[in-house]
């Protein structure tokens, strides 16, 4: 990783008041580390959203049933959801993988779309381990190739986005079991669940993280698959073969988190190569993030998924970059400090 002293010297140097652009310059000095450069680059980039099923909705965790998953999965691959419409705009080429939809697979699909589908849908973690350690492992290959394939078409800077109708609820599991916060302020209410629904989910996932924190503490990808998601699972992967390969990784929000806890907890160093985009109004992410020492670009509210916090935040890494490497020094303009 490049000195950070030494990125900031160049900051200071350019032809503007020292610090002037403020939170700004703090990015450009995060963004320019993942790179290890002091001018980063920014495109091409990629947002690879991973799709799957969870077993716990028909316990009651959501307010939404599982049916939503595929039927959101049909919007983005007409180009319709939320997060089209953002990666469009913000230039960013958008990848669709089912990892784990229990919906019938598309007939005929566009090019951006590759079905992995490892299982329809995970078990209920309510009753017992979500996925075997096989079936995580196949998850997370998955997320390999992804980074593999999007670095070997010179994406620099990458996104990860989840569909999947009731992963909060494995997120918040995952959160509690890898950061060691109560399971009842891990959760919250996802897509709008209400107070009973939200109670039903903090029984649910203090069970699961008790069963979780009972393995054997040698087999920690044991307990993270016990209360896992494929989707969550192939971004883990995801994340800790694009730091591999060099890429700024753009992390969206509480769900893409739980991801990226699991990928440093299973390929130490990933997070040199993370830049939080958004903090979400999920009550949990705020730990999660805060145990990755990442502080969030934006703090706006926002808990959709789909990556779209991150690519709302995408433009500030363009603007940081373009503050790194495209601005004169003051030696270069002429100008000479009076002090």
């Amino acid at each position: 990783m490049i000195d950070e002293d030494r990125i900031w010297m160049h900051l200071d140097a350019l032809a503007k008041p020292r610090r002037s652009l403020g939170r700004l310059e703090t990015i450009a000095v995060r963004l320019a580390q993942t790179q290890g450069r002091i001018a980063p680059r920014t495109r091409p980039r990629e947002i690879v959203l991973f799709a799957g099923d969870h077993g716990c909705v028909a316990d009651g965790v959501s307010a939404w049933p599982s049916s939503v998953t595929g039927l959101m999965v049909s919007a983005i691959l007409n180009g319709s959801a939320t997060s089209n419409a953002l990666a469009a705009t913000n230039d960013c080429a958008l990848r669709l993988v089912d990892v784990g939809v229990a919906a019938p697979r598309p007939a005929e699909a566009p090019a951006f779309f590759r079905d992995a589908r490892i299982a329809d849908g995970t078990a209920s973690l309510a009753h017992g381990a979500a996925m075997e350690v096989t079936q995580f492992d196949a998850a997370w290959k998955v997320g390999e190739e992804e980074a593999d394939r999007a670095a070997d078409m010179g994406a620099v800077v990458l996104l990860a986005g989840e569909m999947g109708i009731g992963n909060t609820t494995p997120a918040a599991a995952l959160t509690a079991l890898l950061t060691g916060i109560s399971p009842v302020d891990a959760v919250g209410s996802g897509a709008g669940a209400d107070a009973n629904t939200v109670t039903i989910k903090q029984r649910i996932v203090a069970r699961a993280v008790e069963r979780a924190r009972a393995l054997p503490g040698d087999a920690p990808r044991a307990a993270i698959a016990s209360v896992a998601g494929y989707e969550i699972a192939a971004m883990a992967g995801f994340y800790a073969q694009g730091a591999r390969r060099g890429a700024t990784l753009l992390l969206d929000g509480y769900v893409a988190t739980a991801a990226a806890l699991i990928a440093e907890r299973l390929a130490p160093g990933t997070v040199q190569s993370m830049i939080a985009g958004h903090r979400s109004a999920e009550p949990g992410h705020a730990a999660s993030l805060a145990h990755l020492g990442l502080e969030a670009i934006l703090d706006w509210g926002m808990r959709l998924g789909e990556g779209s916090g991150a690519l709302v935040a995408l433009p500030l890494l363009d603007a940081a970059a373009a503050l790194l490497g495209d601005v004169a020094r003051l030696d270069a303009i002429g100008a000479v400090r009076n002090d």
